[in-house]
């Protein structure tokens, strides 16, 4: 599974596992987003949408991403850390 920066129009930005998932019908979303994170401006990270819901998969279409790219080192680290229960 890849860890993806995901940035989108309006300039807020998500650090998750992304995975494509195969559409049957037409509108449906094409991608699943696993353990998103919010990424704030001090590049600290957030769970995204933690405060509604204890769900960590969302899936997303991907017309509504302005771009993905990989994460630089640092900020893939300091996620990966956060999975593995490590918030150092």
């Amino acid at each position: 599974m890849e860890i993806k920066l995901l940035i989108f129009p309006t300039g807020f930005k998500l650090i998750t596992q992304i995975l494509p998932i195969a559409v049957e019908e037409i509108g449906e979303p094409d991608c699943l987003m696993i353990e998103p994170f919010e990424i704030k401006t001090n590049l600290t990270l957030e769970p995204w949408l933690l405060e509604y819901t204890t769900q960590n998969k969302f899936p997303i279409h991907s017309d509504k991403i302005f771009t993905i790219a990989d994460p630089n080192p640092k900020l893939k680290q300091k996620y990966e850390n956060i999975l593995k229960g490590d918030n150092e």
